[in-house]
Parts: C-alpha cells; structure tokens; sequence
C-alpha cells in the first residue's frame, strides 16, 4: 500500500512539475480524452456491432478456462507439477515458471489446430464471408478433432450415460458438453499415470539413500537432505529435461 501512495504521489509531483515547466513555456499539455457511454442508434448495424463486441469480450473473459481445459495445457501441467514433487525441490522450478513453460508447449502442440481455426473460422469472418454461426462450427471443428483423438471411450461412455443420451452413430455426432469433460477427464488420468512413472525412479533413491543412512546409524539427518543432490544429479546425468518434453509433445503426436 505505501509503494502504491509513493507511486501515484511520484506521477501527482512529475506532471505537476513538467505541467509548470510547459507553462513557463507558454505551452500546454493536450491530454487524451476518453469517454465510454451508451447511447441510442437508429442503424441495426450498430445494436448487431454493440452484440458482437459484448459477445467477444465475453469470449475473452473466458479464455483462459478455454486454453486450460480444451488444449494440451492440463496434462502438461500436472506432468511438471508432479517431476518437481517427485525430485524434492518444492519451489524450484517457480508456479510460474511452470506455467510458462506449460503455455508455450501448449501453443507449440496447438499450432496445427490454432492455425485450422484462424484459416477456417476467424479469418472467413473477420472478412464478413461468413456468419458468426458458421465462424463459430468451424472453428470448433479443429478444437473437437484434437479432442476426439484424446479422449478414452469409457470417459465418453460415463458422461453419455450421466446424461442420458442415446448412443451416437458417429464421434461427430457427440455434443460438445459431453466431449469436453470427458476430456478434462482423460487428461486428468494421462497426467497422473506419467506422474506415477516420474516418481519410481526418485522414489527407489529415496529409498537407498533412507537405507544407507539408517545402516550408518544416522537417524536425525533427514534423507530428503541427502538424496536431493543425486536426484539432481540423476536428472541433469539423463538429460531429463529432453526426456520429459520429448516425450510429452509425442503423447500428443
């Protein structure tokens, strides 16, 4: 709060300052000049504009609920929350670092996809070819194509019978409200079988070094202290890093 008050009283001081210099000068500061209001409109061009915006903004707002559950973006974060669980280091690599370097797979996963809806549905409609209807199922065609090639049949299968619905003849048949948490669902699962593989090989050096030092009669000395230095070792010896990403972007292949 107090840097916050030093802030806004250094922007309050620095155009004061440079507003008496100006006027010393015998010049002013032309300040910009917004103004956001709702007013009426004879043209229905304009109330479909106004509909249009809202409705984009409303897409926006809820994209990065779009980004994490319909793209590659869970499991690769759960894999890479999971390796720094398994290798002991906590905060290191940062959440955010995590998640940065998750999004910037996802976007590298995606690119076929991302690049099927920008030719088939944001350009067609940014350049009034076709309707925001027609934007909108050709746009989720790519979207539910990588996740049709994703998704388990017993997810579908659950979600089907959760909802009551007869069994479609094709996978295109399938609504996008039983697609997309079977999904979630199947990402959830991959996620946490590869997390269950990364831990085996941190876990048996927990073990030895747990051993070793129980049989030197070292009780106090913690041998997550211990191990932690091999398991880095292990990691940097077998490339890890390369091993992890590689085979994460070959899951999605």
């Amino acid at each position: 709060m107090k840097q916050k008050i030093l802030i806004l009283l250094f922007v309050i001081i620095f155009f004061g300052i440079a507003g008496t210099a100006f006027a010393q000068q015998g010049q002013t500061i032309t300040m910009p000049n917004i103004k956001i209001g709702i007013g009426s409109s004879s043209n229905p061009k304009d109330v479909s504009t106004t509909l249009q915006l809202l409705l984009l903004l409303t897409v926006l707002s809820l994209a990065p609920s779009i980004m994490i559950m319909m793209t590659s973006y869970l499991r690769l974060i759960i894999v890479l929350s999971f390796l720094r669980q398994a290798m002991g280091t906590m905060t290191m690599p940062p959440n955010q670092l995590l998640a940065g370097i998750a999004l910037f797979l996802t976007f590298f996963i995606m690119s076929p996809t991302i690049t099927k809806v920008n030719d088939n549905a944001v350009k067609p409609y940014m350049e009034h070819k076709i309707s925001i209807d027609s934007a909108y199922t050709a746009g989720m065609k790519p979207i539910r194509g990588f996740m049709l090639k994703h998704v388990r049949n017993e997810d579908l299968e659950l979600f089907i019978r959760f909802a009551k619905l007869n069994r479609p003849n094709s996978p295109s048949d399938l609504p996008s409200s039983i697609l997309i948490p079977a999904f979630i669902l199947s990402e959830l699962r991959a996620g946490f079988v590869i997390g269950f593989f990364l831990f085996l090989p941190f876990l048996m050096i927990d073990m030895i070094v747990s051993s070793i030092l129980m049989s030197m009669g070292m009780m106090m000395l913690p041998p997550m202290l211990v191990s932690l230095p091999f398991k880095i070792l292990l990691f940097v010896l077998v490339d890890g890093w390369n091993l992890i990403i590689g085979s994460l972007v070959r899951s999605f292949g």
